[in-house]
């Protein structure tokens, strides 16, 4: 083994032992990972809060155990006037099913961890029902403990980002610009990105994870070349240069690989068509007449979803982290926002 890999695998090893060390403060999950600029290689920010999701089986139960232990991670009107039952109504009512607590000191350093039900992730990740958690782990993530195999799950979410950025891409981009558009459907329709997001959000988590961009999306980009969807020549400083077929043929291959709720939505706005599968039977089908329709449709579902999941979370980020919390973030953020637009 070689000196850099064994420095590097020495590395995952601190980093994992890191990660996992902040979870035995808590009550016992079925999954987590460690998502944003904390996995930036070249992030020396010390000071930078470790975000985590935390996927538990019953939310309630787990913020009900949780108070016994870090109370003080709440806002203290949340704890008195309703605990866990309160915690977890707003999450579900308001926001999107996920509870966020931020600016958790511990072990001189500082945390945000967000609690959702595993259900719910499940749903996200495989049907972009709210297009929020799914977002999150189209981007590299540092999985600490996995039960139910979501890493593995998580690939029909990869599959459908790559085929919506490709959907919206022109005939020739590079590697760069796909992950650059597949982190960019996320924040599509986002409230924050107008007013207390960075600008360059996109541009600086692509460029400082390229790499872990590639690992993940290198398979998907090979089988897209097996299909003959893709073609994949020289690589230069940003990735491997690539070229996409541009024929309705090629745009409904893509959308086919979208979730299912996706495309009965797109059904509903471009109408429906009937086809045989290879087995014999009728499926229905989205009726593609031109690419570029396809791709406004499905730019224009995304962006309404991830609007309105943005503004449900906003607003119940604002009600459970407290009056101090809330405004020490947005102004973090918003700061953020102002160097970028200077």
């Amino acid at each position: 083994m070689g000196e850099s890999t064994h420095k590097s695998g020495k590395l995952e090893d601190e980093k994992q032992a890191e990660y996992t060390s902040f979870l035995k403060v808590l009550p016992p999950v079925e999954f987590a990972c460690v998502y944003g600029s904390s996995l930036h290689p070249n992030n020396q920010d010390k000071s930078a809060m470790t975000d985590y999701i935390l996927g538990v089986s019953d939310p309630q139960q787990w913020h009900s155990e949780n108070l016994k232990l870090n109370k003080n991670h709440y806002a203290s009107w949340m704890v008195h006037l309703g605990g866990a039952r309160l915690v977890t109504g707003i999450a579900d009512e308001i926001g999107v099913g996920v509870h966020f607590n931020p600016f958790v000191s511990w072990n001189g350093k500082m945390f945000k961890y967000g609690v959702v039900r595993m259900h719910d992730l499940l749903q996200d990740v495989l049907y972009w029902e709210r297009f929020y958690l799914s977002g999150r782990l189209q981007k590299p993530v540092h999985v600490v403990k996995d039960n139910l195999d979501i890493e593995i799950i998580n690939t029909v979410n990869l599959r459908a980002a790559v085929s919506a950025a490709l959907l919206l891409l022109p005939s020739e981009f590079t590697e760069e610009d796909l992950y650059a558009k597949v982190c960019s459907l996320s924040y599509m329709g986002d409230l924050r990105m107008l007013f207390a997001e960075d600008k360059n959000k996109v541009k600086k988590i692509v460029t400082g994870q390229f790499n872990l961009f590639h690992s993940m999306y290198k398979p998907f980009l090979e089988e897209y070349e097996v299909k003959k969807l893709l073609r994949l020549s020289s690589t230069s400083r940003r990735g491997i240069q690539v070229s996409q077929d541009f024929d309705v043929a090629a745009a409904s291959s893509l959308v086919s690989s979208l979730p299912p709720a996706i495309r009965s939505q797109m059904s509903l706005k471009l109408g429906e068509k009937t086809k045989l599968s290879e087995t014999g039977q009728i499926i229905k089908d989205v009726a593609i007449s031109s690419r570029e329709e396809a791709a406004k449709c499905l730019q224009g579902i995304l962006r309404r979803r991830v609007m309105v999941s943005s503004a449900r979370q906003a607003i119940s980020g604002l009600l459970t982290s407290g009056g101090i919390n809330a405004t020490r973030y947005v102004a973090k953020k918003v700061s953020k926002a102002w160097k970028s637009w200077r």
